[in-house]
């Protein structure tokens, strides 16, 4: 079948919209994944964002703004990167009703600035094709044009731009080049005339459609749109949310489709067919190649980075060097914020006079908001090392890597970046299944994926190696200290593997997708961009962890400090402490849960701590900080270290924390899901109601399970075997 080619057609030029008395410009930005979305829409908008989530759903919502040459606002969302308007995943639902102004508490765009790889024209044509028949005043951004440049290609702007009927610029967004165009062709896109659809269907198939498209255009909307969705609508097998409310749709989709058989073609694939036939002849009027390149840098770092055996042994280095990094460089900085944070208790303390108050403030606020910023180091090199491997493109060969994995355990491929999301915090992971087309395959993905050590462990394990794990230096490069983080992180995500390959053949049987992904060139990363991901990451990390932290943190201090008793007389300084916190709310609660505690090796303290930590993994820390009366506590507190190792059992006399324990408590925080916000999402994302809260509540319960029984093992064992 061939694709007839129509010119663009112009439709009347647009009044000025109602922006231009004053009201913010709305643009919505656009494109594949690997296009440089993200980097555009940081180089425009800056410091200038915000993230949130769309109304009724838990998709991230990330806008920005900037301010045009006559100084007029722009307000820009980076929509969800998307190769089509397929409406098959979240993100796709959520483009496209964003798009069509459909998308609850959104206004509509208007412009869309549609970001396209200059070195994959073709490909990203067809997204650029459905977004132009919609109608909304459209703006290319040919981005990339030096790396297509050093792949031998040539691309013509005002040749694509009389192809199109839209404005194309040619941008460099690493480099910040062809902004000020770019926003100036933004500006003038309202006034500007809006092309139509720029290719024919076949005169059967369009005969067909004309029933859905007419309920479409009845339903509000636009004769492009109506026109686009028809189509669309021949491939997909549901009916999408903001179309569901349209009477008789699925009939007349359902009869369309089978028209569009009996005329000789088939549904599923006409769109590309016709898509695709007429971007081949747009290709080949605006694409010059000008050089043969030969085996590129690219080609030749793939050797090594795709290899079957080195691949592998590569990526285990690299993670290796990021907690390495983890545990090594961020120890500077944490020692400033851990000072910060002493000097601060210490000139309260002096300030306000001993009693209730004063410990409020010292063993409450500022241990609770110390022990949060204390790691912060640690967690902003976390997201530094991630940020710098998805930016130069080699998170898409990890993936690639995995997948042999990930299918041997029954996971689509896609599931590794969501699972390695988790590492640095478990809800942008689970958000990011969404990408996962499968049901069950992303059902599976958000069941494991707390089991990735995410960065709220990190303060747990630093505090237990720094005071149990001696640095002994191994082979010259790594030391015991590293070594033991790393083991920590791959028992994760190890166990997320285990357990997806049995859920994938119990509760959620199911045969694993073919991934196929596309392998971006290796670029060097725009220095604000990775400053700018780090920075939104870690503020959003500051407000979930810190919020919860100091709130708990003063309740702590609360239970840890009434009822009040008297101490016994001639008792020192630290047996009234230790008197008063076993009177305490908290130390009546620990002793009643220490026989549960007890097999793993725990003391009452300890299983307070545990409990306290339910909410959020990093109130451990804190808590213990609070039982042992060390003001400002954190995991690099040498005061608190010393606590614990000097820590007695006060029936034999033997020490309270050893080696053994302290491995098998790292354990415990491995597998145990100590997260509220981490549960929420689980409910949210699995379809909400009881029917999310069911899901969630098997996810805790398995995770507590394997939690308990891997640190009784561990513990038991570990005698067993002679270790104490």
């Amino acid at each position: 079948m061939d694709a007839v080619k129509a010119g663009p057609v112009p439709a009347p030029a647009a009044p000025p919209p109602a922006h231009r008395g004053g009201g913010a410009l709305h643009v919505a930005l656009i494109g594949n994944p690997n296009t440089g979305k993200s980097t555009l829409f940081n180089a425009l908008t800056g410091m200038r964002q915000r993230v949130g989530n769309y109304s009724g759903v838990t998709v991230e919502r990330v806008e920005g703004r900037y301010r045009d040459a006559a100084g007029n606002p722009v307000v820009v969302l980076d929509l969800p990167g998307t190769y089509s308007l397929s409406a098959a995943s979240p993100d796709e639902e959520i483009a496209l009703g964003v798009l069509l102004g459909r998308a609850p508490g959104v206004p509509a765009p208007d412009v869309v600035v549609v970001v396209v790889d200059a070195q994959n024209l073709e490909r990203n044509l067809f997204l650029a094709s459905q977004v132009l028949e919609l109608g909304v005043p459209t703006v290319i951004a040919l981005n990339q044009v030096d790396a297509a440049r050093a792949a031998g290609l040539q691309v013509d702007p005002i040749e694509l731009t009389l192809e199109l009927g839209a404005p194309v610029v040619a941008t460099v967004a690493t480099r910040g080049e062809g902004l000020d165009v770019l926003k100036h062709a933004v500006a003038q896109a309202p006034s500007l005339p809006r092309p139509e659809r720029l290719f024919s269907l076949p005169a059967d198939a369009a005969r067909a459609l004309h029933p859905v498209e007419a309920l479409l255009a009845a339903s509000g909307l636009a004769a492009g749109a109506a026109a686009m969705e028809s189509l669309r609508l021949l491939a997909v097998d549901h009916t999408d949310g903001h179309l569901a409310g349209i009477p008789g749709l699925a009939a007349a989709v359902a009869q369309a489709r089978a028209d569009v058989t009996g005329a000789g073609h088939a549904p599923r694939s006409l769109e590309a067919e016709v898509r695709y036939g007429w971007i081949a002849d747009v290709v080949e009027r605006t694409v010059t190649r000008v050089a043969e390149v030969g085996r590129t840098l690219t080609d030749r770092i793939d050797a090594v980075a795709l290899h079957r055996v080195w691949g592998p042994l590569l990526f285990v280095a690299l993670m290796g060097l990021v907690f390495q990094s983890i545990f090594t460089w961020a120890q500077p900085l944490m020692d400033a914020v851990e000072g910060l944070f002493n000097a601060l208790g210490g000139a309260v303390g002096a300030v306000v006079p001993p009693g209730d108050l004063h410990g409020l403030l010292v063993d409450g606020v500022i241990a609770g908001v110390g022990s949060v910023l204390v790691f912060l180091p640690q967690i902003v090199i976390l997201f530094l090392f991630i940020g710098f491997l998805e930016d130069t493109g080699y998170m898409a060969r990890a993936a690639f890597i995995m997948d042999r994995f990930m299918r041997s355990v029954g996971l689509h491929g896609r599931s590794f970046i969501p699972l390695l999301s988790g590492y640095a915090c478990a809800v942008p992971g689970i958000l990011s299944t969404r990408t996962i087309e499968s049901p069950k395959d992303r059902l599976a993905t958000i069941m494991v994926l707390p089991l990735m050590s995410c960065s709220a462990r990190i303060p747990i394990y630093t505090l237990l190696i720094g005071a149990f794990v001696p640095p002994v230096a191994l082979a010259g490069v790594f030391n015991l200290q590293g070594v033991t983080l790393l083991a920590m992180y791959l028992l994760g995500t190890l166990s997320a593997l285990g357990m997806a390959a049995v859920f994938k053949r119990t509760l959620l049987r199911g045969q694993a997708r073919p991934m196929i992904m596309e392998l971006p060139p290796y670029r060097i990363p725009s220095v604000k961009g990775l400053a700018l991901s780090v920075w939104h990451r870690a503020r959003l990390f500051l407000k979930k962890a810190g919020t919860v932290i100091l709130s708990l943190s003063i309740v702590l201090w609360g239970l840890a400090t009434y009822p009040k008793t008297s101490p016994t007389p001639g008792a020192t300084a630290d047996q009234a402490q230790e008197q008063q916190l076993a009177h305490s709310v908290l130390g009546r609660m620990g002793h009643a849960i220490e026989p549960a505690v007890r097999p793993l090796g725990y003391d009452w303290k300890i299983g307070v701590g545990i409990v306290a930590s339910f909410a959020a993994r990093e109130v451990f820390v804190s808590t213990m900080g609070t039982i042992y009366g060390v003001g400002a506590a954190d995991e690099q507190s040498g005061s608190l270290r010393q606590e614990l190792q000097h820590e007695r059992n006060p029936a034999t006399g033997r020490p309270a924390y050893t080696p053994l324990i302290a491995v098998g408590l790292m354990v415990f925080y491995v597998f145990a899901m100590m997260c509220m916000s981490t549960g929420a999402v689980t409910i949210r994302e699995t379809g909400g109601g009881w029917k999310g809260v069911r899901w969630a509540a098997f996810q805790f319960g398995y995770m507590l399970a394997l939690a308990y029984v891997s640190a009784f093992l561990v513990y038991q064992g570990g005698r067993l075997l002679g270790f104490t």
